[in-house]
């Protein structure tokens, strides 16, 4: 089988604004970035599609298929002559340099030009960079004039989009700051989680920028320069149309983490694909206790959108993963750790239940899965009335997903009885508890001393009302890596609490998890090259 960029390079790809057309756009709608991608700047539509969530199981370093899987359940859907846009965020290149690879599907279930997608696109990541650290730079030129506002404590932090572990603590003057990916940062949740372009400027104004020394909030209007950020961001925050290799319409905007960050592509983007398609694709990243529940606690409740179903994608290599088989052994036929594994498969199924939105399984096909660790899956699900499909859209493309899209048909026939996890009302402690103990399924909170000291200043402050952002390792459900499948009744320890009030919630920092992301010891960029003008190894 040809890699993944020879495939996509393969593809006579539509004319973007042929596939604007078949979205209904008019020339005016859209502003064309070449060929094959386009910026959509407005959409005059009361139509309101159904919403489909691609979530998954716990992942593992190989990477489990979310994308490719919603990539071809929107081609399935457009075989089955059913008008489906797929939304999905867009890569950083941290882990396109790093050690996870691009973001934009595989096989012959891809969006194109995946080498563009991959790397600058359409300069969205580029923007957020700028905006975040023209505010770093508004912040210390403020202090160096002065300090008018007498800023003590200084909690925003510079931003870039690579993996660099020297960037986690650097030294400012005696100060001491830390970088994050731009991927974690507050400028990247909220430009994904602003409803408009006033909501935008309103959000970028309200970020918290530091503290006096009576502890008072330090806001980025204090130094008016929302206006200025916004300017930054206006192009930026037009969602990228592109296509897949079937010429399915496909938008992708914004990319935060869902480890670090709340991991949704835009509300912006989203809605947008609800006004234009009957079925709009849309994922969150990692497994479901991360993506999935922040997309329902966090990009919901601001949206105000319901999904109307949800696919939880499972692999084999992932059910054997969790169950300790070792890499070298995880492509050997192993039923017994498939029948151990798939604790975690049920833990998921378990939390979903709980948002009250009808789910399907999708059991993402591998060439090195076996029919009898296939079956094992299958069976399980068949035993507990859990409606199960097999997806082998990397290999056939959307054809091999014609099964998942009429199993998810079906499920969009029940109604969705969606729920919140916690109230607004709810105390910050108590929200803590209720995602610990019902999505991570620890039995108890533990806190540090830093931790508690902010709660209690935003407490004092009246911000109870926030929903908060987990943040920890997305290899388990817990806040250790280590511990795989279903781990049970340990506690789970906050580590620190950091305050996104221009996003509009508060992070919650679980175990050892860091906002800036190292490189791994072979990272993907020793084998991405430009030969000939062409680009290789980018997969």
């Amino acid at each position: 089988m040809m890699t993944d960029i020879e495939i996509a390079n393969a593809i006579l790809k539509k004319n973007i604004s042929e596939v604007a057309s078949d979205l209904g756009l008019s020339r005016e709608n859209y502003i064309l970035y070449g060929d094959d991608k386009a910026k959509i700047s407005s959409v005059s539509s009361n139509k309101n599609g159904k919403l489909i969530l691609v979530t998954a199981i716990s992942p593992t370093p190989y990477g489990e298929g979310k994308t490719t899987v919603s990539i071809g359940l929107g081609d399935a859907l457009r075989r089955l002559n059913k008008n489906a846009v797929i939304v999905l965020r867009e890569p950083s290149m941290g882990p396109v340099f790093g050690m996870k690879g691009g973001a934009t599907g595989g096989g012959y279930s891809q969006v194109v030009p995946m080498e563009d997608i991959n790397l600058h696109f359409t300069g969205d990541f580029h923007a957020i960079t700028a905006a975040n650290d023209l505010l770093c730079a508004a912040i210390d030129n403020h202090i160096y004039h002065g300090n008018e506002l007498g800023i003590m404590e200084v909690t925003f932090n510079r931003c870039l989009d690579v993996n660099d572990r020297a960037l986690r603590k650097i030294n400012l003057d005696g100060r001491f700051e830390k970088f994050n990916i731009t991927a974690a940062s507050e400028i990247m949740a909220l430009f994904c989680l602003a409803k408009d372009f006033d909501d935008l400027k309103k959000m970028l104004g309200n970020i918290v920028i530091g503290y006096n020394k009576d502890k008072k909030m330090i806001f980025a209007k204090d130094l008016h320069i929302e206006g200025a950020l916004a300017t930054l961001l206006k192009d930026a925050f037009l969602p990228n149309l592109v296509q897949t290799l079937e010429h399915t319409p496909t938008i992708i905007h914004g990319g935060p983490f869902a480890n670090i960050a709340h991991g949704c592509n835009s509300i912006a983007a989203t809605k947008m694909g609800l006004k234009l398609g009957d079925y709009v694709i849309t994922e969150a990243g990692f497994g479901a206790d991360l993506g999935a529940e922040k997309f329902f606690d966090i990009k919901c409740r601001k949206a105000d959108i319901k999904p109307d179903c949800v696919v939880l994608v499972a692999t084999i290599k992932a059910l054997k993963y969790n169950a300790g088989v070792n890499k070298e052994d995880i492509l050997k036929e192993d039923l017994a750790a498939v029948s151990r594994g798939i604790c975690n498969l049920e833990a998921h199924v378990t939390n979903l239940k709980k948002f009250g939105v009808p789910f399907v399984v999708c059991l993402n096909a591998y060439d090195t899965d076996t029919s009898e660790e296939q079956k094992i899956v299958l069976d399980w699900c068949f035993n507990r009335g859990i409606a199960v499909s097999i997806s082998t859209a990397y290999r056939d493309g959307g054809k091999g997903a014609i099964s998942l899209a009429q199993t998810v048909e079906k499920a969009l026939a029940q109604s969705s009885n969606f729920k919140l996890l916690y109230n607004d009302n709810d105390s910050i402690f108590d929200k803590i508890n209720k995602l610990a103990k019902e999505i991570y399924h620890a039995d108890r909170v533990e806190y540090s001393q830093e931790a508690l000291d902010k709660i209690a200043i935003l407490e004092k402050n009246n911000l109870d009302y926030l929903p908060i952002c987990g943040a920890k390792t997305q290899y388990s459900l817990s806040d250790d890596a280590k511990k795989l499948g279903n781990p049970m009744n340990y506690p789970i320890y906050v580590r620190d609490i950091e305050l996104y009030n221009g996003a509009g919630f508060i992070t919650v920092l679980f175990g050892s998890i860091l906002r800036m992301p190292g490189l791994p010891k072979h990272p993907n960029y020793e084998k991405i090259d430009l030969v000939d003008g062409s680009i290789i190894g980018l997969d």
